[in-house]
C-alpha cells in the first residue's frame, strides 16, 4: 500500500513538473463582431474552469491564453504572432473571416495548428501548403447557401436580390450563393455591398427594391446585419428576407426587434436543439452545452458562436491526448505541434453541437450537410425550426 501511494505521489509530482499546455485563442470580443466573439470568449472561460477542476488533459494543465482582436485584421495577426512566439501548442480563432484568413500565414510559417471559428470555405480550401495547418468548426457559406436555396425553391422563389458585407465574408457568400442559385435555376437580379461600420444603406436598399426580387439574402453577420433588413422594411419591401448563419445569436434578435420578425436563416442545429427530433445526432451534445452555458451566463444567453468554440475544444482535446503519446512539448515544441496537427486531421466521428466532425486530408471541416444545417424562422422574437434536411 505504501509503495502504491508513493508511486501515485511521484506521478503527481512529475505531472506538476511538466509545463502547462498553452492554447492560444483569438476572438473578436469588441468591435463590430463583438456579439459573436463574446460568447466564444465566455465559452473558453467556462472551459478553463472545467479543466482546472478536472486536472487538465492527460495530467497536464491546460491554459487558454485569450486575446481580443477588436474585430481588426491587423490586431488578429499581431495576436497570433504573439501566441505562437510564446509557445502556444495550437491557436483557436478568430471570430470573423477576414481575420482568420489573415492569420493563416502566421500559423503556417510557425507550423502551428489552427482551428478557425469563422465561416468562409476559403479558410480551409484548398488544403495547400498553408492550409495544411488550418481547420475550422463553423459551417461554410457553400454549405449554408445550399440550405437557403433549397428553402427558396420549396417556397417558389424565382428572383433574388443580395446585399452583403464588402469584405471576404460578404464576397464569399455572394460567390457561393450565386453558384447555388444558378444550379437550381433561380435568377440573381441585383447584388449590393456595404461596410460593417456603415450607418446607412438607403441607396443599396432602393436599388434592390427597384428590381422587385421575390426574396433578398443579407450576407452579413452579427448586429450589423440588422441595418439592411431594417432599411428594406422601412422602404416598403414586404417579401422574403433571408440572413446567413452569421446572425444566430441573441443580440441580433435584441437589436433587430420587430424589424427581424419573419427572418429566415440557415443555422447550426444547436440554435433550435430542443425542437430537434430525438434521433438528431448532435441534439444531446448541444443540450449539454446549452445547460452549461446558461447555468453560468443566464437563461437565453447561449448562441451558435460560443458553440463553435465548444466544438473546437471537443476536437482539440482528444487530439492533444493522442499527440502527448507521440511527442513532448517541453522537449520539442515543433515536433509536438506537428504531431498535434496530424492528430487533429485524424479526427473521426466527433459529435459536436453543430454536427459530426470527420476530417480528411482534403476536408478540414468534415461536416455533412444533413447533420449540420437546419432552416430557422424568427417568430415572436424567438428561433423556430422550419426545416431539416435529413
Amino acid at each position: 500500500m505504501k509503495r502504491a501511494l508513493a508511486l501515485v505521489t511521484f506521478l503527481a509530482l512529475a505531472a506538476l513538473a511538466q509545463g502547462a499546455l498553452k492554447v492560444g485563442v483569438v476572438v473578436s470580443a469588441t468591435g463590430p463582431a463583438a456579439s459573436l466573439g463574446i460568447p466564444e470568449r465566455n465559452t473558453f472561460l467556462m472551459l478553463q474552469e472545467l479543466l482546472d477542476r478536472q486536472g487538465g488533459v492527460a495530467g497536464r494543465k491546460v491554459v487558454f491564453v485569450i486575446l481580443d482582436d477588436a474585430s481588426d485584421t491587423t490586431q488578429a495577426v499581431r495576436n497570433t504572432r504573439r501566441l505562437v512566439e510564446e509557445g502556444a501548442v495550437a491557436v483557436i480563432g478568430s471570430t470573423i473571416t477576414p481575420n482568420s484568413l489573415a492569420m493563416i500565414d502566421v500559423v503556417a510559417e510557425a507550423k502551428t495548428p489552427m482551428i478557425s471559428l469563422a465561416a468562409s470555405k476559403d479558410i480551409i480550401y484548398p488544403v495547400d501548403a498553408k492550409r495544411f495547418w488550418v481547420f475550422k468548426t463553423p459551417q461554410t457559406e457553400e454549405l449554408m447557401a445550399r440550405a437557403i436555396v433549397a428553402d427558396m425553391v420549396a417556397r417558389g422563389v424565382k428572383t433574388v436580390g443580395y446585399i452583403g458585407f464588402n469584405d471576404a465574408y460578404g464576397e464569399g457568400w455572394a460567390r457561393y450563393f450565386e453558384a447555388e442559385l444558378k444550379a437550381k435555376g433561380l435568377q440573381l437580379v441585383v447584388s449590393e455591398r456595404y461596410n460593417r461600420t456603415d450607418t446607412s444603406v438607403t441607396g443599396q436598399a432602393l436599388r434592390i427594391i427597384a428590381r422587385r426580387p421575390d426574396a433578398v439574402l443579407i450576407g452579413a453577420s452579427g448586429t450589423p446585419a440588422v441595418l439592411p433588413q431594417r432599411t428594406l422594411k422601412e422602404r416598403g419591401y414586404r417579401d422574403l428576407i433571408y440572413q446567413t448563419h452569421g446572425v444566430a445569436n441573441p443580440d441580433f434578435l435584441r437589436v433587430g426587434g420587430k424589424d427581424v420578425e419573419g427572418t429566415l436563416l440557415p443555422a447550426g442545429p444547436i440554435l433550435v436543439a430542443e425542437q430537434l427530433p430525438s434521433t438528431f445526432p448532435s441534439k444531446r451534445v448541444a443540450l449539454d452545452y446549452i445547460q452549461r452555458y446558461e447555468a453560468k451566463y443566464g437563461i437565453g444567453s447561449y448562441s451558435t458562436f460560443g458553440a463553435h468554440a465548444w466544438d473546437a475544444w471537443l476536437i482539440l482535446k482528444p487530439a492533444l491526448e493522442r499527440a502527448l503519446k507521440k511527442a513532448d512539448p517541453d522537449k520539442d515544441l515543433a515536433a509536438f505541434r506537428a504531431a498535434l496537427r496530424d492528430e487533429i486531421e485524424a479526427t473521426k466521428g466527433v459529435v459536436g453541437t453543430h454536427g459530426v466532425f470527420t476530417f480528411t486530408k482534403e476536408d478540414h471541416l468534415g461536416l455533412r450537410f444533413e447533420d449540420a444545417a437546419v432552416m430557422v424562422r424568427v417568430e415572436n422574437g424567438r428561433w423556430k425550426l422550419e426545416r431539416i434536411f435529413r
